[in-house]
């Protein structure tokens, strides 16, 4: 066995007893705890809401076993068991131009990896979302969604992939850091025209019309020194019942969006207190901070790969045949398959500076809205949005990119306090 086999089996083991190991002790935990309604929520969500969520939770988090297994069994098989092997040589025998025979092997690699999701999303939606009341899609909405996010995908991916294997190929020893470039702007852009261009294919987005609203949210955005393209309404409720608000878009573009299911539910004063936090958002740097943290990694990764593909264990070890010349295509697929088995341990970092994010939007809704009526619309988000309360702490630790409910809501009374 090669060294770096065992490497890598010693790191998928490793990642998938954890998953696995994390999701039961989340199920454990939420079920412990189903029995009674945290003190902090007992005079606002009743017991039923409260045995709803735990039972929506388990739902959820017993379907991502299976994901797990599936996303498991797939990567072994597409590596040591041969699978991409296989799939270059079917290129091989009908492509000569490697530029395009690396196009097929990838975009045929995620099409395949593509359609075996397709079953356990759909079980999600017209299974465990429709038992517990959320969901709003039919078969042909969601099968008219795939289409367009597969359309979508080959549009955007297609030309980046091609520029992406043209620079590993053209570029040199140094063609990773011209593909980031590439990256960097790639993602700016797409940043810019995503609310305008690439969100209408998939919902509707009208302007607020709700004046004494906008008046109020008008007033709270000058206040903040923020400025937008637009306030619009999106139909969520086409699709679910869940409800949110976000801010979309980069520079000029920017707007913001709220579900028609949370403008339906919360009072006027509990969205401007949504929205004070997600104007935190803003006004603290979180998005140009997350930008720059993406992007650095980014950086670190295609380094690592540039280093990686001129290496022959690398193929060798992870069941690929070993090319005489770096295969661009091959090393950039293989990378990107099995990166998450050697990161996984590290993604409670990750949550952890997220929540850090959310603490600190929280904070400045208590300044400058209400964090009593923050604290009303949270409460009423979790229970319309069927969230646990009772989270085990370390699955959050390593997931949630927003704090429990309760170090939450205790976090906003102390503000309140104040």
């Amino acid at each position: 066995m090669q060294t770096f086999t065992a490497v890598f089996l010693i790191a998928l083991s490793l990642t998938f007893v954890t998953r696995m190991w994390l999701s039961a002790r989340h199920i454990r935990h939420v079920l412990a705890h189903r029995g009674s309604v945290p003190a902090n929520f007992s005079s606002q969500i009743n017991l039923e809401a409260h045995q709803r969520a735990a039972d929506y939770t388990c739902a959820k988090t017993r379907l991502g076993y299976v994901s797990i297994l599936l996303e498991t069994a797939v990567l072994l098989i597409l590596t040591l068991g041969g699978g991409i092997d296989a799939l270059s040589s079917f290129w091989s025998a009908r492509l000569n131009n490697p530029l395009i025979h690396g196009m097929a092997l990838i975009l045929s690699t995620m099409l395949l990896m593509g359609l075996l999701e397709i079953p356990i999303s759909y079980y999600r939606n017209f299974v465990i979302e429709q038992q517990f009341g959320f969901n709003k899609m039919t078969p042909r909405m969601f099968l008219l969604d795939l289409v367009k996010r597969t359309l979508v995908g080959l549009l955007l991916g297609v030309p980046l992939l091609l520029g992406i294997l043209w620079l590993m190929d053209k570029m040199g020893s140094n063609w990773w850091f011209y593909a980031w470039l590439g990256w960097m702007g790639f993602n700016l852009a797409l940043l810019a025209v995503f609310p305008t261009w690439i969100a209408p294919l998939f919902n509707r987005f009208t302007p607020l019309e709700d004046a004494p609203l906008k008046a109020r949210i008008e007033q709270l955005m000058r206040k903040c020194g923020f400025r937008t393209s637009g306030l619009f309404v999106m139909d969520g409720s086409r699709r679910s019942n869940h409800g949110n608000a976000y801010f979309t878009g980069f520079g000029n573009t920017k707007r913001i969006v709220f579900f028609d299911t949370l403008l339906a539910r919360l009072d006027v004063p509990e969205i401007e207190a949504v929205l004070a936090h997600e104007l935190g958002h803003f006004k603290r740097h979180h998005v140009i901070k997350r930008i720059a943290w993406t992007f650095a990694m980014s950086l670190l990764f295609l380094w690592c790969l540039g280093y990686l593909m001129q290496q022959p264990w690398f193929y060798l070890g992870l069941g690929v045949h070993a090319p005489s010349v770096p295969s661009t295509a091959t090393a950039l697929l293989i990378f990107f398959l099995v990166m998450p088995a050697f990161t996984f341990l590290f993604q409670p970092v990750a949550s952890l500076y997220s929540r850090k994010h959310e603490f600190e939007a929280d904070e400045y809704a208590a300044h400058n809205a209400s964090a009593m009526d923050l604290i009303r619309a949270l409460v009423k988000l979790y229970q319309d949005n069927a969230a646990t309360l009772t989270p085990d702490p370390l699955h959050s630790a390593f997931y949630d990119s927003h704090p429990p409910a309760s170090l939450r809501i205790a976090r906003l009374q102390s503000l309140a306090r104040n």
